[in-house]
């Protein structure tokens, strides 16, 4: 009776493992309850609705890492040359300079005044002649040389010629670039020449001696494009 009651007992305690770990496999199998916060959106951290996978969530907007390619503030100008891309129309797409009379000629588009336009301006122009010809044209218009942005200083300097104009380039730094005066420069005769909108020649004095005292500081201009320095 011992032995019997033995292996019953063995066999009860066999079966109660085997019922145990099926159980805690049901468990482990069932899916856990969201928590409500996360079901209606709301994380612990703020309503991100891009977090939640609610279709209707708004979807973040892309973020851009690509720069302005234009600026805004420089104006093509006569003899510069421009790369032109049309996408996909590589017949039409070229590089050429500005004529002197500011225009350019391009296929299809025809000619198309470049001088005094932005590059933005310009391909807004040449896409507009295009669509005529080609549906939805993308342009893009780059400055690959520019040579109408120049200034020239003549007369008793150091290095006469032409001298590439940045947008804060004065007459001093002018003299400078020119390396400075010869010794029998009349300092106190300096003019500059420019063309006014008119085409009238302007005749505009400085006078360096006085200018570097500190006196008469508004003689000391911003050059513009193709202003000539005399240096007497």
């Amino acid at each position: 009776m011992k032995i019997r009651h033995f292996h019953s007992s063995a066999t009860a305690g066999f079966i109660f493992v085997l019922l145990a770990g099926s159980l805690w496999a049901q468990v482990q199998a069932t899916p856990s309850i969201p928590n409500p916060k996360q079901a209606s959106g709301q994380k612990a951290n703020g309503n991100d609705p891009s977090l939640t996978g609610d279709p209707s969530s708004p979807a973040p907007a892309p973020t851009s890492t690509a720069g302005n390619a234009h600026d805004a503030s420089f104006i093509i100008g006569s003899d510069d040359v421009l790369a032109i891309n049309v996408w996909k129309e590589p017949d039409v797409s070229r590089s050429l300079p500005v004529r002197s009379d500011g225009k350019i000629s391009l296929p299809l588009a025809g000619e198309l005044q470049a001088a005094g336009r932005t590059p933005l301006q310009l391909e807004e122009d040449i896409a507009n002649k295009l669509r005529t010809y080609i549906a939805d044209p993308e342009v893009t218009v780059i400055v690959q040389e520019i040579k109408s942005q120049n200034f020239n200083i003549l007369g008793q300097v150091a290095k006469p010629g032409s001298y590439p104009l940045t947008r804060s380039t004065t007459v001093l730094d002018a003299i400078a670039l020119a390396g400075g005066f010869r010794d029998f420069a009349k300092q106190k005769a300096i003019y500059v020449l420019r063309q006014d909108t008119a085409g009238r020649e302007l005749h505009i004095p400085f006078n360096y001696k006085t200018v570097i005292k500190g006196k008469n500081p508004e003689q000391n201009i911003r050059l513009l494009p193709h202003d000539t320095i005399v240096v007497p």
